[in-house]
């Protein structure tokens, strides 16, 4: 029989007094840093019953609460009742942090475990410093839930699968090369690599471990004279094998890895915030040189082959979303329709195409009053029936084999008030403002996203959400170094890198509003100043006019979204006739 929240929280009890510990603190975290985890990695979920993407749970001896931030709190109150998990709030001023309340259930001389695998060095040396001023300290111990987690789910076990370098443009030994001369002018002769995003960069291979990345659960070690993948054997073919072999790269099982860090006794670079506290551990013999990652900056800046794929996958996704839009604007008016059936609906006009992989994220499809609640993902519980009135948010990616997507569009399902019509306009605006930007290579994002943000501002309105994030290849749908944000992420935006373009407005109990488009930087043009950058978009779709006020969004916004609809009617009205294609003509009119 499964254990409940009750008797789970009990079992961790037993295992802080078997082993002398006073509380044990359980993030969502798996050993990879990853946005997306394998099921043998949610043992904060298990242990709380809540599964929401994102909380910390904490339990001592005597109580237990769970951190979550405000897209969760209703569903997370519902799940924790009767269990005696206390809900924290994140974000509210008079939520406690976790330090404080430890201070408050823990006793002085109290000693706090985690998981070092799961919990990155910069956490845990975060958490030992907050906690140490109410002498409560923290100890790196084993994993507790190997111990109390009956039938805990084993490692996924997808197989490796090859990139052709048709696809990739790049060969992994050329990446390899390129990586140790980075390691080398950053003073390192390794370097760790832990993060899923950055193996299946190096070396061309892809996985399905995890939801929505196609990713291999696996680490690296990367040597000046060697490379060494760390995987499940299982999970690699002996034509795989032989790949890698080629490119140089040798095999060993997933949880030899610790051992080779222990035995390693050069220069070694690990990334704090995205490096499990683990591999600090094992690297006692090391000369540790903490520092970014060279490998995401790498991946960030797409190659043409890489470029072309995208432009692929652009036009697939597409295809799909203008029968998507097609189709909703007659069902709306004949059928019942739900936010779920929107979803599905997508997913099958995608599946059409050979090379749709899957979903690259979990599809927000928000209508009025959801749409306001920023990363709002509906289920059969919350799934609201659609109306001819107001917006339907839809925002939405997919893997394809050649690149990945992810797009914004906020659809007028029928009548809308002047303030609904007034702020769309504003946020579009922003969109285009940034859209149409030029700027001196090695601009930074924060100092662009002023230029989203204006018309919002001018009338006393904001969204605090990012604008912008990078797009991998094939890979993960959220994608760093470089951000376009409020705050300060120094990583510039070079030629070839990818970011979304995404501004939104939501007004809770009322509306949301997000437009989006990713986007390719570019040269522009050279100048007695320097080399400057410009965006081209690769998302291919119509944006929705009925909502717009004209003046309001201003002559050159309104001559770009033109331009831009000229382009999208040029390259999708070849894939479609009759209907579709009058549809297709009329969404991409000019204004």
């Amino acid at each position: 029989m499964k254990k409940t929240v009750t008797e789970r929280i009990a079992a961790m009890r037993d295992y802080l007094r078997a082993n002398g510990l006073a509380a044990y603190i359980v993030p969502s975290s798996d050993p990879h840093s990853s946005e997306y985890v394998a099921e043998c990695w949610k043992a904060r979920e298990w242990i709380t019953g809540f599964d929401g993407s994102a909380g910390t749970a904490v339990v001592t001896l005597t109580a237990a609460a769970l951190w979550t931030d405000s897209r969760y709190w209703l569903a997370a109150e519902d799940v924790l009742d009767g269990t005696g998990v206390a809900l924290m709030k994140d974000g509210l001023a008079d939520t406690p942090s976790i330090a404080s309340w430890l201070k408050d259930n823990v006793a002085e001389g109290g000693v706090v475990g985690v998981d070092g695998r799961v919990c990155s060095v910069a956490e845990i040396e975060a958490w030992s410093e907050a906690f140490a001023a109410d002498g409560i300290s923290v100890k790196a111990s084993d994993d507790a839930f190997d111990t109390i987690w009956d039938g805990r789910p084993s490692l996924p076990m997808s197989k490796a699968e090859m990139m052709p370098l048709e696809v990739a443009g790049v060969s992994a030994s050329e990446k390899l090369a390129l990586l140790r001369g980075e390691l080398s002018a950053m003073g390192a002769d390794a370097m760790a690599v832990t993060m899923l995003d950055e193996i299946a960069w190096l070396t061309n291979l892809r996985g399905e471990d995890v939801d929505y990345n196609p990713v291999l659960v696996s680490y690296m070690l990367v040597t000046s004279e060697d490379a060494t993948l760390f995987v499940a054997p299982d999970k690699i073919s002996a034509e795989v094998n032989e790949y890698l072999k080629v490119q140089g790269v040798a095999v060993r099982g997933y949880y030899e890895f610790f051992d080779a860090i222990a035995a390693y006794s050069g220069k070694l670079l690990l990334n704090p915030a995205k490096c499990c506290y683990a591999v600090l551990e094992a690297a006692k013999g090391c000369e540790v040189v903490r520092a970014l990652s060279p490998v995401a900056a790498m991946k960030a800046v797409k190659n043409s082959t890489e470029i072309e794929g995208f432009k692929k996958a652009m036009l697939a996704e597409g295809r799909a979303m203008v029968k998507l839009l097609h189709w909703l604007s007659l069902a709306i008016k004949n059928e019942t329709l739900t936010e779920l059936s929107v979803d599905r609906k997508l997913t099958e006009f995608r599946s059409e195409n050979e090379n749709f992989r899957g979903l690259s994220f979990a599809t927000i499809s928000a209508y009025g009053d959801h749409a306001a609640i920023v990363h709002y993902e509906p289920t059969p519980e919350s799934d609201k029936p659609l109306q001819e009135c107001g917006f339907l948010l839809l925002d939405c990616g997919g893997q394809y084999n050649c690149g990945t997507t992810d797009i914004t569009r906020t659809i007028p399902l029928g009548a809308l008030t002047e303030e609904e019509k007034e702020d769309y306009t504003r946020v579009l605006r922003g969109h285009i403002s940034l859209a149409m930007a030029r700027f001196p290579k090695g601009t930074c994002g924060t100092q662009l996203d002023v230029l989203a943000r204006q018309w919002l501002w001018r009338a006393g309105e904001n969204y605090l959400h990012g604008t912008g994030h990078g797009v991998g290849h094939f890979l993960n749908v959220h994608e760093g170094p470089h951000q376009i944000r409020m705050n300060n992420m120094p990583a510039p935006l070079l030629p070839g890198v990818t970011v979304t373009n995404e501004p939104g407005l939501y007004k809770a109990g009322r509306f949301g509003i997000r437009i989006e488009n990713t986007m390719l930087v570019v040269s522009s043009f050279v100048s007695e100043f320097g080399e400057y950058c410009e965006m081209e978009p690769l998302t291919i779709c119509p944006i929705s006019k009925e909502p717009i006020v004209p003046e309001l969004l201003g002559d050159e916004a309104v001559a770009y979204l033109n331009e831009y609809h000229g382009w999208v009617y040029e390259k999708l009205s070849p894939f479609f006739d009759g209907e579709e294609l009058e549809f297709l003509k009329d969404a991409c009119s000019p204004l």
